[in-house]
């Protein structure tokens, strides 16, 4: 998730840790910073390779295994600035509370984590919760702050009780849009041959559902309140090298490229139609309904290098618009 709601909720079970009411503020500080942590794993780049942060951000840093020995390097990082209020057992068990939540709660979204490196590559996505939903952050923001001013880790124990609440309760509405998909593919005439469903971004009502059915994707999406409220969208063939770049050699880079963009995908891959030879991941849009890639891969016909890697970062201010009339 975002680095706010990751240092919220470190910050929330490093304080619950905090038996010394008086360190609520020490608590928080360490908890905040190591839950923020693995993150600095965007730092591993390679100009000449574009897709290698795809492969290595959360990827070591947010493993299960690594939570120990991430939180003794925060714990050495921070203990020289806090080793007047804190002793060296006290930073370290603020920091593996902190660290500890990072890995999972990124599980929780549907980018993927690679939670149990180095015995697996899966990346793991439960799409329980949008990678910024402040419904989430807000409260628990809002607890851990009130725990530090009265100076009582009962605030910062709720805070944390809420956020398990708040992620367990997403279940439920992933369980109701996975019902939307296959009532509309039926309505359609369609078997499900695979399904993805996920929260929109920052709300939980309204989310992006995409099934494949005989070489095809179909997004659509749906408003879940009261009443289940249906987006028709769009559909797009699957990916063929064979059939879409018959010109690409099975030994080039290029094509282990796709294959690494297939495995950081989910294989919900496409050929793109805003540039020659791009392939799209159909996960992201800005719309759930659409399909807009938010990132994509470029090819060349010399089959010469690495492809080149395109995000788009904003939307223009109609596809806002639309957004908020569906959510709203």
């Amino acid at each position: 998730m975002d680095p706010v709601s990751q240092a919220c909720l470190g910050a929330s079970l490093s304080q619950s840790f905090a038996g010394d009411r008086a360190k609520q503020l020490s608590a928080l500080l360490v908890g905040a910073l190591a839950g923020m942590a693995p993150d600095l794993d965007i730092f591993i780049q390679d100009s000449d390779d574009p897709l290698l942060f795809l492969e290595f951000h959360r990827q070591f840093t947010h493993s299960l295994i690594f939570i120990p020995f991430g939180a003794l390097l925060c714990a050495l990082f921070f203990y020289p600035l806090a080793r007047f209020k804190l002793s060296f057992k006290q930073i370290y068990v603020f920091s593996l509370s902190g660290i500890a939540t990072h890995g999972l709660l990124d599980a929780c979204t549907s980018y993927g984590t690679q939670l149990y490196w180095p015995f697996s590559n899966e990346r793991v996505a439960w799409n329980l919760v949008s990678i910024i939903d402040p419904f989430f952050t807000l409260p628990i923001l809002l607890l851990i702050l009130i725990a530090v001013v009265q100076k009582k880790p009962v605030y910062a124990r709720i805070s944390f009780i809420y956020a398990l609440l708040f992620l367990s309760a997403g279940l439920i509405q992933k369980n109701r849009a996975q019902e939307s998909v296959y009532n509309l593919a039926k309505q359609r005439g369609h078997v499900t041959e695979r399904v993805q469903v996920k929260p929109s971004f920052a709300n939980r009502h309204v989310w992006k559902t995409i099934y494949e059915y005989d070489g095809r994707y179909y997004v659509d999406a749906v408003k879940l309140l009261w009443e289940t409220e249906q987006f028709a969208g769009m559909s797009i063939e699957k990916l063929d090298i064979k059939r879409d770049f018959p010109w690409l050699r099975r030994e080039s880079q290029q094509a282990k490229d796709i294959e690494r963009f297939r495995w950081f995908s989910d294989d919900f891959l496409a050929p793109g139609n805003e540039t020659p030879y791009s392939i799209i991941d159909i996960r992201y849009s800005f719309l759930p309904n659409r399909i807009e890639p938010m990132w994509s891969i470029i090819l060349n016909e010399q089959n010469k290098g690495h492809v080149k890697y395109k995000m788009k970062s904003r939307p223009d201010r109609e596809t806002v618009n639309q957004f908020i009339e569906m959510l709203f």
